[in-house]
């Protein structure tokens, strides 16, 4: 899975071969400015389909940045520009044309905190359905069983369905969140740090959750936690200072690292 190669841009190490599976995700010298101060350096990346990427790094390093741009959600702050490319099965995200709430209908996002409307486990599940105009009763239904049995959440909510979701754990709440996010059948799923706020136990639900997942829908997560990178990612990539410093398989990342920065990151010497 792996080959050495450096890039145009003299800054990132790469080390994963482009195509194996096809590519889903182009990012191609991708910057980014909120105002004048500039958070986003050159990023260039190419994600395969079916894949979990993870992307780590110390706070500040553009993580997050980067993953909100890859459904458009930096969009919402004032000042933002951009420049470079991002491309979603070929078709450029930034076009002046693209449909923005179509990007987001194909890339499900689950945030740092868990997020349950203040309404029932069913209807929290079926919400991006609603968006869209979908009564039809049995097709809610299915979709509710069919999105909850793939968080992993049927088991524990399907006796309290119309129930209020904001009685659920927190554990359950960010599993709700993810069945949420997989209702309206994205190919993409963006994970901001998603089990910090949550214990020891929810966390290993959450990652066995990725890995069931995983396949299924490509995968993007933001973690702080390097472990949790090596358990849960097929590839990860190595962000400092607004720029990708190294991207490549995970064990290669781990184990062996062709960038200083990353060794002295991913062992503890700094972050």
């Amino acid at each position: 899975m792996t080959s050495a190669s450096t890039p145009a841009n003299g800054g990132t190490i790469y080390h994963v071969k482009k195509g194996d599976r096809g590519t889903i995700l182009d990012i191609a010298e991708f910057c980014l400015w909120y105002g004048a101060a500039q958070a986003l350096f050159g990023v260039e990346m190419v994600v395969e389909r079916g894949l979990v990427t993870a992307l780590i790094g110390p706070s500040g390093c553009g993580k997050s940045t980067l993953l909100r741009s890859l459904n458009r959600m930096n969009d919402l702050i004032d000042g933002m520009t951009i420049s470079g490319n991002v491309t979603l099965d070929n078709n450029n995200i930034y076009d002046p044309r693209a449909d923005v709430i179509a990007l987001r209908k194909r890339m499900g996002m689950v945030f740092q905190k868990p997020n349950p409307f203040p309404m029932s486990i069913f209807e929290n599940v079926i919400y991006p359905l609603r968006v869209d105009g979908v009564r039809n009763k049995r097709l809610l239904e299915e979709t509710a069983e069919r999105s909850l049995k793939s968080a992993a959440l049927w088991d524990e909510a399907k006796d309290r369905l119309h129930q209020s979701a904001l009685g659920l754990s927190g554990g359950q709440q960010q599993r709700l969140c993810i069945a949420r996010a997989i209702a309206g059948d994205p190919e993409v799923l963006l994970m901001d740090e998603p089990c910090s706020a949550l214990d020891p136990i929810s966390t290993a639900r959450v990652e066995e959750l990725i890995d069931e997942l995983s396949g299924q829908y490509t995968i993007i997560i933001v973690t702080h936690n390097m472990q949790q990178a090596a358990r849960v990612s097929d590839n990860t990539a190595f962000m400092y200072l607004g720029k990708l410093i190294e991207y490549g398989d995970t064990d290669e990342i781990f184990t062996n690292p062709k960038s200083r920065q990353t060794q002295d990151y991913v062992t503890g010497r700094f972050g």
